[in-house]
């Protein structure tokens, strides 16, 4: 019988006593649940099981309206060396009560974890990982991927300097003499062969106790748990080659004459070589997230504290919010902050991928790890460490570096049966060449061999590694993909839906237009409009305040303003009910824009945007605001439709205004005068036609569609609703940015099947000529050192070519801005 565990739950939707009831009652019947106990104070569920299935624990929560919360970890694992570690590890945390679902990457020696919150998930998680066999790093800033990275390969380095050292002896005695025959004789006339075996035992014995004492000590209790891995192979190998010999050496008349013979080369080639790889690989890993390195370090170590006046140096630490920090010129900027004194123009290069400085004055918001222009600046400490821009981009490249692609799927279901493949083939080679081979020394080699060339590592990197140099190299850009899955999704797209105003135009709509009924005092009808749209975020209020400011107009205040996203807005002023939006807005509440369609019309065929406003339920105004294309935008869609994407425009302006700015900018497609969930269905109706839809928007009304779409992209300058509900996010809002997201994600994809091709294609291909099968023909076998060093370069053909995405661009001509400062350093 299963024993009892418990397992705690936070839950949402509990507001009262029915509500605890109806939760306990939605789970105690389960099967394996023996009781529930809801505790409506703290908000959590206490379950008592015995194997109850906590996926459907979830759903019938969920169903009751009491949904239990989640959250997400992501921690460092130590001792992943090849795609059958993250097979076991990932099985172990999956296997843990309370977590939905476990991704381990390899290349970020990282695991994210989707968890019940209130479960205690995460030490549980820890201790999984340690009974399987790997280690859990220090959580915090000390203990990022690329510090272990740096550690790991020095180490390493050491072991590789020592392996070599004791290796080479033993190399030269061994296969100096099949080389230069003068050398064997030497060996025979001087100390004799015996001796030279019992000196390549002792040494060999130091390389295996030593340098390569890991790979039995990781792979051999792999071993007793069934769950074979890369190290597990390795020590088999050299494990085999090692005793063989030691036979040989001491105990000759076990075997038959023509099979005494020494591996212990092979042995101690083989570890030193395998370590050379790793030692190599982890510096590769180091440099594939240097990006985030590069991005940490953009952040200076103090601030000028400005105390009654006078400015002194402090630790960040010592700063709080609202502290007033001066910024000298040429200086880089320390926190995150708004100007409060003071002008210059500020390089925002190295976080927005924007090239050309920003002119900053009173009020203006500048970011941490910035450079300062000639002027100097005093700023209000607005976010410190973990709420500053800086640290959000370093983590959301964090969690898109630990993400999974869909493509990976395919590498998981292999590697996870492959090294016991190759135990057996191996098997399968050894007693092929016992029965059928001149002797057994033949068996052993390509035994050996077959162990040693299998090279699981290379699979398990090509995808993640690709990902980890991807992200950060689009981080360096000005792109910021919040999850590693959408760099597959956005190469595979092939239409892109764009919202229009603060997208495609400037966002900066200037009133142009203004007609006011019979009877209506235009500008009093301006007032109460600027009154309402004070309290709305949306472009064409900013722009109605800004009008009526202009003409003096003395603005009233509006009392209970509520904007319906993509429709309009409504409340009072001064006593009378105002309701401002889309002809559809007024129309749905019963007010006929009739009076004004003749005008309306007009103004939407110069590409114009119409608001009407009416006033205690008669139409009292018409306003026309133009917002002009932003400037890289045509050269910017020209450059998406050359990859192959169509473009289309979903918005909520009329059909008039939407048809001639989308033929301005070169857009065929509109679908116009919806709202926020007619976004939705569009988006929906593109998908049912077999679309892969990418849908680039800034604003609240565009955060049902970006997670809607296959891959959402927000521009950085819209609202952080926008940006929360996107799987891509662009630091600037220059339309260059989406090219430069498409050529990366294009170029990463290319580049992961191209890794795949290769690590598929070496196992494929050599494993068979390990285990013999070029020896009928030819009469030659393949040496178990050079099996190693095929392996080693099979790893590093992987790293290597993923590193090559380091160097992926901008996009060419006029949609590009030049690659930053940040990115340029990249690669060189």
């Amino acid at each position: 019988m299963t024993p009892a565990r418990t397992l705690t739950l936070d839950l949402d939707g509990l507001h009262c006593g029915s509500c605890t009831g109806r939760a306990e009652a939605a789970v105690s019947g389960l099967p394996g649940v023996r009781g529930a106990e809801v505790n409506l104070a703290t908000g959590t569920l206490r379950l008592t099981h015995s194997g109850a299935d906590v996926a459907a624990v979830a759903a019938a929560l969920t169903a009751a309206g009491t949904p239990p919360r989640r959250e997400t970890h992501q921690i460092g694992v130590t001792g992943l060396h090849c795609a059958s570690c993250v097979g076991r590890a990932e099985r172990a945390l999956q296997a843990v009560p309370g977590i939905l679902s476990a991704e381990v990457n390899l290349a970020a020696e990282s695991a994210t974890l989707s968890a019940f919150s209130g479960a205690n998930a995460l030490a549980a998680a820890e201790a999984a990982l340690e009974d399987a066999g790997f280690g859990v790093a220090p959580s915090g800033p000390e203990a990022a991927p690329e510090d272990r990275h740096a550690a790991e390969a020095l180490r390493l380095t050491r072991r590789t300097i020592l392996a070599a050292a004791l290796t080479a002896p033993v190399f030269v005695m061994e296969m100096g003499g099949h080389v230069f025959p003068a050398l064997h004789h030497f060996i025979a006339g001087t100390i004799g062969l015996a001796a030279s075996w019992w000196i390549q035992l002792v040494l060999t014995t130091l390389v295996l106790a030593g340098p390569g004492r890991n790979f039995f000590r990781l792979g051999l209790p792999a071993l007793l748990r069934r769950a074979p891995d890369m190290n597990a192979l390795v020590a088999m190998g050299t494990g085999a080659a090692y005793l063989y010999s030691l036979t040989a050496t001491l105990a000759p008349g076990l075997l038959p004459p023509e099979a005494r013979a020494v591996y212990f080369e092979a042995a101690a080639v083989i570890v030193t070589l395998i370590l050379l790889g790793r030692t190599l690989e982890a510096r590769a890993k180091g440099r594939a997230g240097a990006a985030i390195a590069r991005l940490i370090a953009l952040q200076p170590d103090t601030a000028l504290r400005v105390d009654e006046g006078a400015a002194r140096e402090v630790p960040l630490a010592a700063l709080r919010v609202g502290d007033r920090v001066r910024i000298l010129p040429g200086a880089r900027i320390a926190v995150d902050g708004a100007v409060a004194s003071g002008t210059s123009h500020i390089d925002e290069s190295m976080v927005t991928g924007e090239p050309i400085p920003v002119a900053k004055a009173a009020g203006d918001p500048v970011l941490a790890g910035t450079v300062n222009g000639p002027g100097a600046l005093e700023i209000t400490v607005t976010a410190l460490g973990e709420d500053a821009t800086l640290a959000r981009i370093v983590r959301l490249v964090r969690e898109a570096q630990g993400g999974k692609l869909p493509i990976q799927a395919l590498v998981d279901r292999v590697t996870a049966r492959f090294v016991p493949a190759v135990m057996i083939v191996a098997l399968i080679t050894v007693a092929a060449w016992l029965a059928f081979g001149p002797t057994p020394a033949h068996a052993l080699v390509a035994g050996v061999s077959v162990l040693i060339i299998a090279c699981p590592c290379a699979m398990g990197l090509a995808t993640p590694l690709s990902i980890m140099v991807a992200t950060g190299r689009a981080a360096e850009l000005g792109v910021l993909f919040r999850k590693g899955e959408a760099l597959q999704r956005l190469a595979e797209a092939d239409l892109f839906a764009f919202d229009k105003t603060g997208t495609l135009t400037l966002g900066q709509p200037r009133l142009t237009a203004l007609e006011a009924a019979p009877g209506v005092s235009a500008d009093a009808a301006l007032a109460k409009l600027a009154a309402l749209e004070a309290q709305s975020e949306h472009p064409l209020g900013a722009a109605t305040v800004a009008a009526a400011t202009a003409r003096g107009l003395k603005v009233p205040a509006a009392d209970g303003a509520e904007a319906v996203p993509g429709a309009g807005i409504r409340g009072t002023v001064e006593n009378e009910a105002l309701i401002v939006g889309t002809a559809a807005f007024l129309e749905g509440a019963g007010i006929s824009t009739v009076p004004f369609q003749a005008r309306a019309e007009a103004l939407a065929e110069e590409g114009a945007t119409v608001l009407y406003a009416a006033i205690d339920g008669a139409p009292a105004l018409l306003a026309g605001f133009t917002d002009p294309p932003k400037p890289g935008a045509p050269a910017a869609l020209e450059a998406l439709e050359a990859t192959g994407a169509e473009l289309a425009m979903i918005t909520g302006d009329g059909a008039a205004t939407a048809r001639t700015v989308a033929s301005r900018l070169g857009i065929t497609r509109v679908t116009a005068g919806v709202r926020p969930e007619g976004k939705v269905a569009a988006i929906g109706a593109f998908t049912a036609e077999g679309r892969k839809v990418a849908f680039v928007g800034d604003g609240i009304n565009d955060a049902p569609a970006l997670a809607a779409a296959e891959t959402g992209i927000a521009l950085g300058t819209g609202t952080d609703i926008a940006i929360e509900g996107a799987d891509v996010v662009l630091m600037s809002g220059d339309l260059a940015g989406v090219v430069t997201a498409r050529k990366v994600s294009r170029a990463t994809l290319r580049n992961i099947k191209q890794n795949l091709f290769w690590a598929f294609g070496y196992n494929a291909a050599l494993i068979p000529v390990a285990a013999g099968l070029l020896y009928p023909a030819t009469g030659l076998m393949l040496s178990p050192a050079l099996a190693a060093g095929a392996m080693a370069l099979s790893s590093l053909f992987v790293v290597a070519n993923a590193l090559r995405l380091r160097r992926a661009a901008r996009p060419d001509g006029p949609a590009a801005s030049g690659p930053t400062p940040a990115a340029r350093e990249a690669t060189t």
